[in-house]
């Protein structure tokens, strides 16, 4: 059985993947596909090396079939299929407030802990979605994501008859957009690369390219001068930062999604001239699993136009290379098994 180790150096070497015996509480998982995720280029690029533990199994996008199970395990059965959300939470500190999924001694899996990027991986039982038969497990492996997108939108308020703006259209862009649509929301996306603006329009999506149009003049009249009810900020840079500010209306919301390990310039004006609400949003909690699982076998998050490639395990590196020199892309895949 193969594993993706992550060994430093823009390095992801094919090992060994362990059969390890569930103890109570666990299940042991054959994995199907694990999707790379933006994180994963974080950590190939070294820049999570201190965090890290070198070889490390990555991944954390994970769809699977149970395998075995510990003591006291009901939640699945073996045979099932599941998605994984995977947060370890550790011990509970005062300071979570009973937010767990964002709590003090949270472990995350596939950066703090050993991966979904193997053939077979046991996990804490809690952390498996199951899936429906209808739902096929390449898509499985898309719901990790689709939770973080659901997760933004909820924190976000978004409601029916609202404008949204999303900045940035990678992968949580393009789902937050379509969740948010499913709210019954306008969506306005900004987006600098072309294919990605392509992707968009033809997912129903409408796209706006900031380098070649003021987006708040292109909000302003997309909107008749109402402007956006909720802004997500997806893109992790400086200008969507700045332009962030510029695009609610009067007590509309902004939903801090990327992340921005700097400080960055934030016009705080705004905040105060117009009563705008600043949201962070980290990670999901359980029913935002179990909205992107209903959403994604409804058909309603057109995964497959999401995909853009699904290689095996053998070709890890080679796959983490094509990323770098594909900024066109938006979701690779690795068959585990």
């Amino acid at each position: 059985m193969k594993s993706a180790e992550y060994r430093g150096d823009r390095t992801v070497g094919v090992g060994s993947s362990e059969a390890i015996k569930p103890a109570a509480g666990e299940a042991r998982l054959e994995v199907a596909f694990c999707g790379i995720c933006g994180t994963d280029i974080h950590i190939f690029h070294g820049a999570m090396d201190q965090r890290v533990s070198m070889p490390q199994i990555i991944g954390h996008e994970v769809s699977a079939t149970v395998a075995e199970l510990g003591d006291g395990v009901s939640s699945v059965a073996v045979g099932d299929r599941v998605a994984v959300r995977p947060l370890h939470f550790g011990q509970p500190a005062d300071f979570d407030n009973g937010f767990k999924h964002v709590g003090k001694n949270l472990k995350f899996i596939g950066i703090d802990m050993p991966g979904g990027m193997q053939s077979s991986w046991t996990v804490p039982a809690y952390t498996l979605h199951p899936l429906p038969e209808s739902l096929s497990l390449e898509h499985g492996a898309m719901i990790e994501p689709a939770a973080v997108a659901c997760h933004d939108v909820r924190l976000g308020e978004v409601k029916s008859g609202e404008t949204c703006v999303v900045i940035g259209g990678g992968p949580i862009g393009l789902l937050i957009a379509l969740v948010a649509i499913q709210k019954g929301a306008r969506v306005i996306l900004s987006e600098v690369n072309q294919s990605r603006l392509d992707l968009a329009e033809t997912l129903g999506i409408t796209a706006v390219n900031p380098t070649q149009k003021n987006l708040a003049e292109a909000v302003g009249k997309l909107t008749d001068g109402k402007m956006a009810d909720c802004v997500f900020e997806v893109s992790g840079s400086a200008a969507g930062v700045e332009a962030m500010t510029e695009l609610p209306n009067v007590r509309g919301r902004i939903v801090m999604v990327a992340i921005h390990p700097q400080p960055k310039p934030v016009n705080l004006f705004k905040f105060f001239w117009s009563e705008i609400k600043m949201i962070g949003a980290r990670l999901y909690e359980e029913q935002d699993f179990d909205e992107a699982i209903q959403l994604a076998a409804d058909g309603k998050l057109h995964l497959d136009q999401l995909i853009t490639q699904i290689n095996p395990i053998d070709k890890v590196q080679e796959t983490f290379e094509a990323i770098d020199a594909n900024p066109d892309g938006i979701k690779f895949l690795i068959n585990c098994n």
